[in-house]
Order: C-alpha cells, then sequence, then structure tokens
C-alpha cells in the first residue's frame, strides 16, 4: 500500500494551493480597494490557482519545505496614503490564512458536534489546511525582504531607516537560506504555532 509519508504529500496538496491562492488573493483585494488598480489590470484579481501559483515554487514547498507563488505586483503611488495602505495590503495575507486556518478549524468542529462522520482522509486535508495556512501566516510574517513582515517593517521605520532596511533586499535569498539550514526558524514557528493554536482554541471553547 502507499506510504504514510505519500499519502500525507498528497494530501497536502489542497492545503499548499489554498495558502497560496488566499495569500496573493487577499493582497491584490485589499491593494484595488485601496485604490491600486494594477492587480487587477495584471490579472490577480482572481481565486483561479494558474493565476497565483509559480509551479517551481509550489515543487519546492514539497521538496525542501521552502517555495513561493507569485507576488502580487503593487503601486504605492496609486495609495491615498501609502505608507499606512502598504502596511494594510501586507497584513492582508498573513490575516487571511490565519482567517482561513480558522473558519477550516470550526468546520471540523462544527460537523463533528453535529455527529456528521468525517473520513480520517478528510480530516488529515483539512489538518494540513490549517497548518499550512497557520505557517503561511508566520512565514510571510518574518521581517525579510521581500516577505511581507519586511513590507511592515521598513514602513514603520523612518523615512531614511527603511529604505537603508530595504537594500537588505539583495541578500534575501541568503537570509533565507541560512534560516532554511540552521534551526532558527523553529524558534520563530513553534512559539507562534503554539500561541495561534491556543488562541483558536479559546475561541472555539467561547463558541461551542
Amino acid at each position: 500500500m502507499f506510504d504514510f509519508s505519500l499519502i500525507s504529500l498528497l494530501a497536502g496538496i489542497p492545503g499548499l494551493i489554498i495558502a497560496m491562492v488566499i495569500h496573493e488573493y487577499a493582497h491584490a483585494r485589499v491593494a484595488v480597494a485601496l485604490g491600486d488598480f494594477t492587480p487587477k489590470l495584471m490579472g490577480r484579481l482572481t481565486l483561479n490557482p494558474r493565476a497565483h501559483i509559480d509551479p517551481v515554487g509550489l515543487l519546492m514547498l514539497f521538496l525542501i519545505r521552502f517555495g513561493w507563488a507569485k507576488p502580487v505586483v503593487i503601486n504605492p503611488n496609486n495609495f491615498r496614503q501609502p505608507r499606512r495602505d502598504d502596511i494594510l495590503v501586507s497584513v492582508a495575507g498573513p490575516l487571511a490564512n490565519l482567517l482561513t486556518a480558522f473558519v477550516t478549524l470550526f468546520l471540523l468542529v462544527l460537523f463533528s458536534q453535529m455527529g456528521f462522520h468525517l473520513s480520517q482522509g478528510t480530516i488529515l486535508v483539512c489538518r494540513l489546511i490549517i497548518i499550512y495556512n497557520i505557517n503561511f501566516a508566520i512565514f510571510n510574517l518574518i521581517p525579510v525582504p521581500p516577505l511581507d513582515g519586511a513590507h511592515i517593517l521598513r514602513q514603520l521605520l523612518p523615512r531614511e531607516l527603511g529604505w537603508r532596511f530595504a537594500s537588505l533586499e539583495r541578500y534575501s535569498l541568503l537570509i533565507m537560506i541560512v534560516f532554511i539550514m540552521t534551526p532558527i526558524l523553529q524558534y520563530v514557528f513553534v512559539p507562534m504555532q503554539q500561541m495561534i493554536w491556543h488562541v483558536f482554541a479559546a475561541i472555539i471553547e467561547l463558541i461551542f
């Protein structure tokens, strides 16, 4: 029969695709809402996975647990308040991932409370949707260019310091390799994952 790792790999495909698509769509939707129609003109204001997924980035995500989607291109000059609106666009992606994770968890608990019998395969797929969306949110909030966290930090810094910080993008690939090849990310991911799970659990308990 199939090896469990292969089953997990296949079961994780929906979670990975959903996490990437929801994340990039949220960026596009908020950018357009704030006055920049660049994402719409580039065909990014859609939930069609083909508009957002980079095949190589998706493959790398499977192989080495590090990948990427097609970034949504924006023009901050179209915003009414460029610094504030750039932060809102950057925050939108991770927030959309967290919302997706919570809604998936909520539906799992709701169906269980209503007595619906879900197969182990369905539960595994939903569990991986939750995990991948949480991880995608956390990873993108790391303040390393060109991730969302770096955009947020850059706009919060004084203008000149922000430009200096942005210049670190030339070293972003090297920084990411260091993060992946060392335990550094674990010290970020594990506490953040635990905190998010505790928050989700507390909200679920209040609801049910």
